[in-house]
C-alpha cells in the first residue's frame, strides 16, 4: 500500500466493515512507538441534542404547524 502525495491511504474494506467505518466516520491516529494506530472515534450524540436545544423556541413565525406544513408541501 502506498501513501499519496496528500498523505492519504486506503483502509482495506475488510477492516472498514469489521469496525463499521463508513464515509464521514471520525477516526483518530496515535503514535505507539514506531507504529501509527488508527482508531474509530465513537460519535458524540450529545452534540446534536445541544444544537437542537439551542434552536428550540427560536421560531418567530405566527403560523400554526398545519399552515407551515401546507406551505412546505405546496398545498
Amino acid at each position: 500500500m502506498n501513501v499519496t502525495s496528500k498523505g492519504q491511504v486506503t483502509i482495506p474494506i475488510e477492516m472498514r466493515e469489521r469496525l463499521g467505518i463508513l464515509p464521514n466516520t471520525r477516526v483518530e491516529f496515535r503514535l505507539r512507538g514506531q507504529e501509527i494506530v488508527l482508531r474509530k472515534v465513537e460519535s458524540d450524540r450529545r452534540r446534536g441534542r445541544e444544537i437542537v436545544g439551542r434552536l428550540r423556541g427560536r421560531g418567530s413565525s405566527k403560523l400554526s404547524t398545519d399552515e407551515i406544513l401546507r406551505l412546505t408541501r405546496g398545498d
